[in-house]
């Protein structure tokens, strides 16, 4: 076996290997389907809504609280405020002025039509409470009771209905003697503006400190617990970035006494803290430049996940009023509309999205594939046109590794006679060897430099297309209509002409149900071989034989949008391949080696 064929079996078989540990150490998350006939799920929060509200000593600037479970059922039944804008409907709850209804018009559950909207935030008492709520942590002097709190009733000011147009004004008078109001504001995107004033119009001074609250009862039902996907908190402290699975949240052991678990971090200029889902988010934003606390807490006794931005306590003079806002983002993790929100100020908002360990490939990757479909309006032809660009981009390299696998195959009866040469002479062989490719000016090692380099490149572009949201439910072609699930075609059923469904895509025989594009795939990469003829080494060519069949039914359940790139990457690999070679001088026998690849071996008698 000359070094060449060594060096590339080696990089193959690296590939090969990483690529199906990750598979079998990290499949696919399998994902329950609902049950239509089930009945409904209602959590009931006997214990009352005190994961709503920090829990830190007041020099934090939070207080604990106690709430009446009798005054939480009040608060189900509170009015409500309604959400109207192009893109998000819902309301809010006038109970403790909670963000608590929130559903994203542009997004559906799935692809099939008439499907239900994505609901993102929920309210207390329906399935999975999901909320964002904003309030005061009273100081010294002051009482639970003299703040506006978790369930505390507002009133409304002027317009009932929250639009991008017009504001919603709330107000509440505190026994203290203190008029608190709160001015809620959004965008045409997904951005609210939470503004919270409060005069005193008591005799003495007050001492208080406003907060940012969101909530989770639970994990999400939906969640992934996949390796290449992050979901949980994610925040940004002074340039830090920090991320954290729901599993380490509740590791805290800070007043765990009381039954919740805290991280608190002091941030001192720029930051936000928050929630990441798959492809939505909930984060607090505190205005640029000011300073406060990030706080990840977890509440054992109700299972209630927990982000907060508490600002510094304020001193409060008689007649005095101080306001302090807050921005909350609630929506999908679109990339060009959290970079408006970056350029508008967020620090660092872009990585809010999972760019991975190769966020220096995966985001220009991201950049050119987002502009190309704003080109094009199609991510699958994209994908393609992408391939090509990385194809040219790698083209020097290219060129030089089958420019040497052209040369080394002129070499052969030259290396041939060498070895006959040196025998069992295993020093002579590689001395003279070496000399041969000096005096030739080739190297071996070229030819692994084009396959390694896809490594990196093949994890990137499936962490863009896990991860980013572009992708999801983007159709290609016919039967493609979302790039980032797999084929939903099958061998099983001839693709549709027979009269029955594939397999579950959850289950173990989804990956024999192979699809269009994977089937593809195998025949891409078995084309690819048969630019040389088989080796002459057995356990070489039983590798060769195989390997584009192994990678067909061990992708056929990754998203098409990947198998798709490495269709157009093997077809264009062939193409540049072929003809690199023929300008040296070496005809590619591609037809022959495919003959040859049918012929019945001789046993060993009859040789």
């Amino acid at each position: 076996m000359d070094d060449q064929n060594k060096n590339l079996i080696l990089a193959t078989a690296l590939s090969f290997a990483v690529i199906l540990t990750w598979f079998v150490l990290f499949p696919p998350p399998e994902t329950a389907a609902p049950d239509p006939n089930a009945p409904e799920i209602v959590q009931q929060d006997t214990a009352g809504d005190t994961a709503a509200v920090p829990m830190a000593a007041p020099s934090d600037g939070a207080a604990a609280t106690t709430v009446d479970p009798a005054a939480e059922q009040s608060a189900a039944d509170a009015p409500r405020i309604q959400i109207q804008t192009p893109r998000l409907s819902g309301s809010i709850s006038l109970a403790g002025g909670r963000i608590d209804d929130l559903a994203l018009s542009d997004y559906r559950v799935t692809v099939e039509p008439g499907s239900e909207t994505v609901h993102m935030l929920r309210p207390v008492g329906s399935d999975q409470p999901y909320y964002a709520l904003f309030g005061w942590a009273p100081g010294s002097g002051l009482s639970v009771d003299d703040v506006p709190g978790a369930n505390t009733l507002w009133q409304v000011e002027g317009n009932s209905t929250l639009t991008p147009e017009a504001p919603v004004t709330l107000t509440w008078q505190s026994p203290a003697g203190l008029e608190f109001r709160r001015t809620i504001a959004v965008d045409e995107d997904y951005m609210f503006t939470v503004s919270q004033q409060v005069e005193n119009t008591s005799g003495g001074t007050a001492t208080l400190a406003p907060y940012g609250v969101l909530a989770r009862h639970g994990e999400p039902q939906d969640l992934k617990n996949f390796f290449v996907l992050h979901e949980g908190v994610v925040g940004m402290s002074d340039g830090e970035l920090s991320e954290v699975d729901y599993d380490d949240i509740a590791d805290y052991a800070v007043n765990a006494s009381e039954g919740a678990r805290a991280e608190v971090t002091q941030v001192s200029e720029n930051g936000w803290i928050g929630f990441t889902d798959h492809y939505w988010m909930s984060t607090l934003v505190p205005t640029p430049g000011s300073a406060f606390k990030s706080v990840i807490k977890y509440d054992d006794r109700r299972d209630i996940y927990q982000t907060e931005a508490v600002h510094p306590t304020i001193s409060l003079a008689p007649g005095a009023t101080a306001e302090v806002s807050t921005q909350l983002f609630a929506g999908a993790k679109e990339w060009d509309t959290i970079r408006g929100y970056e350029k508008a100020g967020v620090d660092r908002f872009d990585d809010s999205i999972d760019w991975g360990w190769f966020f220096f490939l995966t985001k220009p990757i991201f950049a050119v594939l987002h502009w190309l479909n704003a080109l094009i309006g199609n991510m699958g032809w994209s994908i393609i046109l992408l391939t090509f660009l990385i194809k040219a981009l790698l083209f020097p390299l290219a060129y030089k590794s089958y420019v040497s696998m052209a040369k080394m195959k002129e070499l052969q009866p030259q290396m041939e006679k060498i070895k006959e040469k040196a025998g069992d002479d295993r020093q002579k062989l590689q001395q003279e060897m070496m000399t041969l490719y000096k005096k030739e000016k080739v190297n071996p090692a070229s030819g692994c430099l084009p396959i390694l380099m896809q490594i990196p490149i093949f994890f990137s572009l499936y962490k863009v297309i896990f991860v980013t949201l572009e992708l999801r439910h983007a159709p290609w072609i016919g039967w493609i209509r979302d790039l980032s699930a797999p084929d939903p075609s099958s061998i099983l059923n001839l693709f549709g002409l027979l009269p029955f469904a594939p397999p579950d895509p959850n289950s173990f025989l989804a990956i024999l149900s192979l699809g269009i594009l994977p089937i593809l795939l195998g025949i891409s990469m078995w084309l690819q071989q048969k630019l040389n003829p088989a080796p002459t080494d057995k356990t070489q060519a039983m590798i060769f034989a195989w390997m584009p069949w192994v990678f067909m039914f061990m992708l056929g359940t990754f998203a098409s949008g990947l198998v798709l790139y490495w269709i157009a990457n093997n077809t264009i690999t062939f193409t540049q391949q072929y003809l690199i070679m023929r300008s040296q001088g070496y005809k590619p026998d591609v037809f022959g080696n495919i003959l040859s690849s049918f012929k019945k071996k001789p046993k060993p008698d009859e040789k």
